[in-house]
């Protein structure tokens, strides 16, 4: 949902062509035979009661080569922290943060509340976007 929250800021206030924002999965639970998973219905509900969109969207598996293509890789919860920094070897750079500096997004794939996702992840753009 980040992915596309903060692609959304971006284009209202015009800055999208200064950014590249993708978004990858720290596990492969999401892709089977090489073929990730579209986005999660749910997520994509939350998405569309906010107006936008995220079709065509697959989940990709982040790469140990992913480090050097870019500048910033923010984590919803301190897990997805500890698997990047996995995947990575080592953060030389300090590229790898959360989202949020003080907590944890709240995960909905437990709670099934993608409202209080979408919130989270909203304030957490919001303040990245005001950094940049």
């Amino acid at each position: 949902m980040a992915e596309f929250i903060f692609k959304d800021m971006l284009q209202k206030c015009e800055r999208e062509r200064e950014f590249i924002v993708d978004s990858s999965a720290t596990s492969s639970e999401e892709i089977w035979n090489g073929i990730g998973n579209p986005v999660y219905s749910s997520a994509k509900a939350e998405l569309a009661e906010h107006g936008i969109s995220c079709e065509g969207k697959r989940a990709v598996q982040l790469k140990k080569s992913d480090y050097d293509k870019y500048d910033l890789f923010l984590c919803m919860d301190s897990r997805n922290v500890t698997n990047t920094l996995r995947i990575f070897s080592s953060d030389p750079d300090n590229k790898v943060r959360r989202l949020l500096e003080n907590k944890d997004v709240s995960d909905p794939w437990y709670t099934d509340r993608f409202d209080i996702a979408y919130s989270d992840i909203y304030e957490g753009c919001c303040q990245l976007l005001e950094s940049l």
